[in-house]
């Protein structure tokens, strides 16, 4: 897949990817985090070859999810040939915490 935007990460999901590390650092082994970031790296490759594969929000058309894992989302917005990853959200908080 050739890639036509690029990627720029919001402070917030930043953070969000820190907590989910250091969760995974404590509860996980280390075969689970790579194979985490392994699927972290083939959902960017695919935001960044097709960003509109995933469906927008309810909350706004502009903002699109893409499930990574079970328990975790990436929302991300379309800003001309740029992908805005707004944040990394773990689906088993409190939906109400989510902002997107």
């Amino acid at each position: 897949m050739e890639s036509i935007y690029k990627i720029v990460w919001t402070k917030e999901a930043n953070v969000n990817l820190d907590q989910i590390i250091s969760y995974l650092e404590k509860e996980w082994t280390v075969k689970e985090i790579k194979n985490f970031f392994v699927k972290l790296e083939k959902a960017i490759t695919l935001l960044t070859a097709r960003p509109l594969l995933f469906r927008a929000t309810n909350k706004s058309k502009q903002i699109h999810r893409c499930v990574l894992t079970r328990q975790v989302s990436i929302y991300y917005k379309i800003v001309n040939e740029t992908i805005v990853i707004l944040s990394i959200f773990d689906n088993r908080q409190n939906p109400s915490k989510q902002k997107h």
